[in-house]
C-alpha cells in the first residue's frame, strides 16, 4: 500500500476509488476466513485508516 504522503498528493476521486478497492478487498479476505494471513488484513486496515485521516486532515485545520 502507498505510504502517507503518497496518499495526500491523490485528489479525492482517486481516494475515494482507493478506498472502495480497500474495503472489497478487506470484504474478501474476511470472507476467505484464512486466518493464516492475518498480516494482510492488517495492512488493509491500516490503508483504509491512512485514507480517512487524509480525508479528515482539512477539516481539523480549519478548526
Amino acid at each position: 500500500m502507498k505510504k502517507f504522503k503518497e496518499i495526500e498528493k491523490l485528489d479525492d476521486k482517486a481516494r475515494v476509488e482507493k478506498m472502495k478497492e480497500l474495503k472489497i478487498e478487506l470484504i474478501k479476505k474476511g470472507i476467505a476466513a484464512n486466518r493464516q494471513n492475518k498480516g494482510k488484513t492488517k495492512e488493509i486496515k491500516k490503508a483504509i485508516a491512512r485514507l480517512l485521516t487524509v480525508q479528515t486532515k482539512p477539516s481539523l485545520e480549519n478548526k
